[in-house]
């Protein structure tokens, strides 16, 4: 039944993109100075999650490099790699630059500098959840190095540049914005079509049961996907060897929550802790949960950190608020 099980998973890059013309047509008129040995400007993906923003960037990077020989990239995940070193040294290592590099030994600086002295060869790097970053301030020094070319990937602008000092704001401010949208149900139909096509035997499906997946996972392709992921595994043991609407309902439940605690598990300790606190008491007012927070936290952050977090928490849907600020109630999303 399953062809190919890559294609069923979240961080497959398809060769063929469904339904992202525009924006894809904007960040590759972005990228065009790369192909003239030029640098780029940055530009910043937004939008909610499950929308396509990181597979874009990374296809269309991915193109660049086939008309492009002589071109570095790197792609970071600024929620795993979220402090200053972590990201230095995992740019660093997408130009083979780390081997003599000591974790608890080599100072931040020498990084940046290393970076700063690699040639002159274009480096495009896609910074996901850049949001997440500790140090916003290595982003104006990555702008800096003339050779780099950055894409920030975001849930919403304003999370990148509420913490952001007037320097970078200077910088980026004026970074090319491209808005990624929810899908529609029939797009995410065209999109599962493409997964079923690649990954699946033939007849195992049918477009009714793609539209009630794409029903099912409210506008986000990662959800969609999880569901079309999980149902053919139940299928593969089912009397009808057919994807059902049954296991369908079955497993949406259980692909949401599978994409629920990989994303808990990817939680920071700060984060992981106002999840923590919010979940155990169903529902708490900000300063509640502020002072809750300090006393359980080994190196409490300020309330505009805390907000930040909390702000991530919601676009994962993975808690949800009521009410201004004075009379907000933060619950733990069921």
């Amino acid at each position: 039944m399953i062809t190919d099980a890559r294609v069923l998973q979240p961080e497959f890059i398809p060769r063929e993109v469904q339904h992202r013309d525009a924006e894809i047509n904007y960040l590759s008129s972005v990228l065009n100075p790369i192909t003239h040995g030029e640098r780029a400007d940055p530009a910043l993906l937004h939008g909610p999650s499950g929308v396509g923003k990181t597979c874009i960037a990374q296809f269309l990077v991915e193109r660049l490099r086939e008309e492009v020989v002589d071109l570095n990239y790197q792609y970071v995940n600024c929620w795993e790699d979220h402090s200053r070193f972590k990201t230095l040294y995992r740019l660093l290592d997408g130009i083979d630059r780390t081997v003599d590099i000591h974790r608890q030994s080599t100072p931040k600086d020498v990084l940046l500098e290393r970076l700063r002295d690699s040639g002159d060869t274009p480096y495009v790097v896609i910074l996901d959840e850049v949001d997440q970053l500790e140090d916003k301030s290595l982003l104006y020094d990555l702008y800096r190095i003339p050779h780099f070319t950055m894409i920030l990937i975001s849930n919403d602008e304003d999370d990148l540049f509420v913490s952001a000092d007037d320097r970078l704001r200077s910088r980026l401010t004026d970074c090319e914005r491209i808005h990624f949208r929810p899908y529609h149900e029939s797009e995410l139909v065209a999109i599962l079509s493409d997964r079923v096509r690649w990954g699946l035997t033939d007849d195992v499906i049918d477009t009714s049961r793609l539209e009630l997946i794409a029903a099912n996972a409210g506008g986000d392709a990662r959800v969609a996907i999880g569901i079309l992921r999980r149902a053919a595994r139940k299928a593969r043991t089912s009397p009808a060897d057919k994807i059902t609407a049954d296991i369908i309902e079955d497993e949406t439940p259980e692909a949401k929550a599978e994409i629920k605690q990989r994303t808990v598990d990817r939680l920071t300790s700060d984060q992981q802790l106002l999840y923590d606190i919010i979940t155990e008491h169903k529902e708490i007012p900000p300063q509640d949960l502020y002072d809750a927070y300090c006393k359980r936290a080994d190196d409490p952050k300020t309330k505009r950190m805390v907000r930040n977090y909390l702000s991530k928490l919601e676009h994962y849907n993975l808690i949800t608020s009521e009410g201004n600020t004075k009379a907000r109630i933060y619950r733990a999303q069921a």
